[in-house]
């Protein structure tokens, strides 16, 4: 008998197999593909009539394990078709590196089942009354926003609705931003739930993800905190999706295969017919969007637990408060600081900058030092004493000799955290002091980081954009923002959104406990609207704006972006082929064809990039009418092209 075997690599149809076995739609199936044997998976399709003739060769052994339940593989068949990408990729995204995965004794599930103390928690009363709604029509596929200011205690919330659908027989995933960094969020749920949940990341080892792979596929795990990839797990009996922080930019994968976590969750969910609750503070425009469409529900709680205050905000003047000489920080700023240490309150310094500066350049030769790969500046890391590529990893020492047959006389120009870490210890000497960054947290200290800032032993914070993901800690009641006007500025059509999302992100961090908080602006800009805009507890207000504005100039979510990113080492060759793209669809297409041009960082990993951007309007099925023309379209080989639905960054 003939079956359709489609295997993890790029091809976007399954292959016709042969086997005397009985097998059905979902089996995992060993099969010889070339030289080499690969895992694969008995699809609900056959590969379409092919010119070539190819021998059909016989199934190997069918895999003892769970089979892809349906929904999976109609919710990858319309991945595929939604993000442009080859069905066999797609089920790479399912598999491990393509490996089948066996079924493992109960031992190896018991880190994630053993219960322990649970201690109670109780509701508050609008936190119940949300709670409940949330709980309707649990049984099918569902929407639900739940916006809270920071610290209104929406983990809670979602907690108690994840704990009900457990104790149905279900199993749970909360999809998170930044896992590498949720030690703290672990604890909340073992606290909570008695148990630990799986932890699902790139970071895991092999052997644990096949455990938990299995445990998942299997049932005898019940709740994974994961980042993008969970999205792809076999799940036995899901019965819910949380997306947490659904607003942050981490959710889009933008390498690879590009694709947004949070919108095929809410695919996923809705091929699986369950519900979905999206949390945040402020939510995306298209997700407010939607809430305007009535196409999703929303709870929101104004309140923070325990009713403690949001912090105030206090604007510093810089035209009245000038910088010192090779200063970033204002002696006002500087005042208010140690008013707040005298009342021993943590301090938080932000600035969205790592390493020691952004630029390098010498007095005497006027050279900026730039990576040779990509068409960047080069971030100069003081504590290693080095000069790195923030895109392609590529690193150089300081130390270099001078066109001028000198040594280099170095500037440094514009702040990073390390510069304003060197500024803060210098004029609080006696205070401990701890940089807050990615370079700083993906280490094996992270954890023990956490623990001191949470107790208190660190009193002043230096921190990136990291900082601001759901972090708890209680001792934070004064945040110093120092770089709101390079923020401000930006081709991005997004600069505004995601500047309110930061903002109320980073602001939520301070006051959690009660205590008096404030977040100081040190800005230039005598207009105050953008930080009025920021501060506003109500995000709602400024998104019915951002809704309107976009609308008015048929931007996203009123239009579908595409974006078209061309690579190759060969600069001339790129520019005829991009030209020759355009020109094809501009023939075959009814809609606007923009570019193409140089993208904003013009050369990564030494590959030039250009870029074209489609616009057409909702519901037109352009991903179709696209994928049938690039179909037939033979690129020359030293060009890549990359598709990116729905783009966020535009580098």
């Amino acid at each position: 008998m003939k079956y359709p075997v489609l295997i993890p690599n790029i091809f976007n149809f399954p292959f016709t197999y042969e086997s005397d076995l009985d097998l059905k739609v979902g089996d995992y199936v060993y099969v010889p593909f070339g030289k080499s044997k690969i895992t694969g998976v008995v699809w609900n399709e056959f590969e379409k009539k092919n010119k070539k003739n190819f021998q059909i060769k016989k199934i190997l052994k069918k895999i003892e394990i769970e089979p892809l339940k349906k929904e999976i593989i109609t919710f990858l068949n319309w991945f595929s078709e939604y993000n442009l990408v080859p069905k066999g990729m797609c089920l790479k995204l399912h598999l491990l590196s393509g490996e089948a995965i066996t079924n493992y004794e109960d031992e190896n599930y018991l880190p994630y089942n053993k219960q322990k103390f649970v201690n109670k928690f109780t509701l508050s009363s609008d936190q119940r009354e949300i709670f409940e709604e949330m709980s309707k029509k649990n049984n099918k596929f569902r929407v639900h926003l739940l916006q809270g200011t920071t610290g209104s205690g929406k983990t809670i919330v979602y907690f108690k609705h994840i704990k009900q659908l457990l104790e149905k027989g279900h199993q749970a995933m909360i999809l998170l931003p930044e896992i590498g960094l949720t030690a703290e969020f672990e604890n909340k749920f073992e606290e909570f739930f008695g148990f630990s949940a799986a932890v699902w990341h790139s970071g895991i080892t092999p052997k644990k993800k096949k455990i938990i792979w299995s445990g998942v596929s299997s049932g005898k795990i019940n709740v994974i905190i994961g980042a993008r990839s969970s999205l792809f797990l076999p799940f036995k009996n899901l019965g819910i999706i949380i997306v947490d922080e659904e607003h942050d930019q981490s959710f889009k994968q933008d390498e690879g295969v590009i694709y947004n976590a949070r919108d095929m969750a809410i695919a996923r969910a809705n091929f699986e017919n369950i519900p979905i609750n999206l949390v945040t503070a402020v939510p995306s425009i298209e997700t407010y969007a939607n809430i305007k469409k009535k196409k999703y529900s929303v709870s929101r709680l104004t309140k923070r637990y325990k009713d403690a205050n949001l912090p105030s905000y206090e604007i510093i003047d810089l035209n009245k408060n000038k910088l010192d000489k090779q200063s970033w920080i204002a002696n006002e700023t500087l005042e208010k600081v140690n008013n707040h240490l005298k009342k021993n309150d943590q301090v938080l310094f932000f600035i969205n900058r790592r390493g020691f500066a952004p630029y390098a350049l010498c007095k005497k030769c006027l050279n900026v030092y730039s990576c040779p790969n990509c068409s960047i500046n080069l971030v100069y890391h003081k504590h290693k004493n080095k000069l790195l590529c923030h895109y392609c990893g590529f690193q150089s020492q300081l130390s270099r000799n001078c066109k001028k047959g000198e040594v280099c006389d170095f500037v440094f120009s514009g702040p990073g955290v390390e510069r304003i870490s060197e500024e803060v210890k210098l004029k609080f000497p006696n205070k401990k002091i701890s940089i807050f960054s990615s370079d700083t947290m993906n280490k094996k200290s992270s954890k023990k980081k956490l623990e001191d800032i949470v107790k208190g032993k660190i009193d002043i914070l230096i921190g990136t954009q990291l900082i601001s993901k759901g972090f708890h800690f209680p001792k934070l009641n004064c945040i110093v923002i120092l770089d709101i006007d390079l923020n401000s500025n930006g081709h991005d059509l997004r600069t505004a959104e995601k500047n309110l999302q930061l903002y109320h992100q980073l602001s939520g961090r301070a006051g959690r406990t009660g205590k008096p908080a404030k977040v100081y602006f040190q800005t230039y800009n005598s207009n105050q609207s953008i930080i009025n805009q920021i501060t506003n507890p109500d995000p709602f207000i400024f998104l019915e704006n951002e809704l309107k504005l976009r609308e008015k100039n048929n931007l996203p979510p009123f239009e579908r972006f595409i974006s078209l990113i061309l690579t190759s080492s060969n600069e001339r060759s790129l520019e005829k082929e991009s030209m020759d793209i355009k020109k094809m669809l501009s023939e075959s297409l009814n809609d606007k064809i923009l570019g193409p041009v140089n993208a904003p960082i013009y050369r990564v990993r030494r590959k030039y990039r250009q870029r074209l951007l489609i616009r057409s309007k909702k519901g037109s099925n352009i991903q179709k009418r696209l994928s049938e023309i690039l179909i037939t379209y033979k690129l020359p080989k030293e060009i890549k092209l990359t598709v990116d639905v729905d783009p966020i960054t535009f580098n």
